[in-house]
């Protein structure tokens, strides 16, 4: 595992822990020697862990629209700045390049994300992990969401444990490593009846 795409806000939030940690994973990548895939923006906690990776001498490759690269948020001091002509062509392209991933803090972006390449994993389009950094319980009513899916039938459980939720950094990307699909996928399951 070499690659991990990172979903994070183009905002900082109001806990400075948010930054921080975002500091800290771009560290945890250089020092595994992984590479960052991310959106590419020079804002917020994307602006924070692309900066730490770089600045360490690690590798990070950003993937931008070109209408945000217009507006000035796209990253020019990366690996690598590869812009795409809208946001289905940005999440396809670091889908295509990363090993796994890992969704930090964010606001509508960083959800639509998740929820396509969680999707996207369900359907066995793409199959590599996927991660929570659930710093200060950000998502943890999000967790209570997908459990009460799984409650009302609208969630297989199998597909429920496709999202892996872990709250430290130095933590997330051994979980992601050791991730088994087993026979989690709901798709699976039909092909053997």
């Amino acid at each position: 595992m070499k690659n991990i795409c990172v979903f994070c806000g183009s905002s900082s939030g109001h806990n400075e822990l948010y930054l921080r940690t975002a500091e800290r994973l771009g560290e945890l990548l250089f020092q595994r020697s992984m590479r960052l895939i991310y959106g590419g923006g020079n804002i917020g906690l994307m602006g924070a862990v692309a900066d730490k990776i770089m600045s360490l001498g690690g590798e990070a490759i950003g993937v931008i629209p070109d209408f945000l690269m217009k507006a000035e948020v796209g990253h020019e001091g990366l690996t690598e700045l590869i812009v795409v002509k809208s946001m289905h062509e940005r999440k396809q392209r670091m889908a295509e390049l990363a090993d796994a991933f890992v969704a930090m803090p964010g606001g509508f972006g960083t959800l639509e994300e998740l929820a396509e390449i969680l999707t996207w994993v369900q359907l066995e389009l793409v199959r590599k992990p996927v991660a929570i950094l659930n710093i200060n319980g950000y998502y943890d009513l999000l967790i209570s969401q997908l459990d009460h899916m799984v409650a009302e039938g609208f969630l297989k459980p199998q597909n429920r444990r496709l999202l892996i939720d872990i709250s430290e950094p130095q933590d997330v990307l051994d979980t992601l490593h050791s991730f088994s699909f087993g026979d989690h996928s709901f798709w699976n399951k039909l092909n053997k009846t």
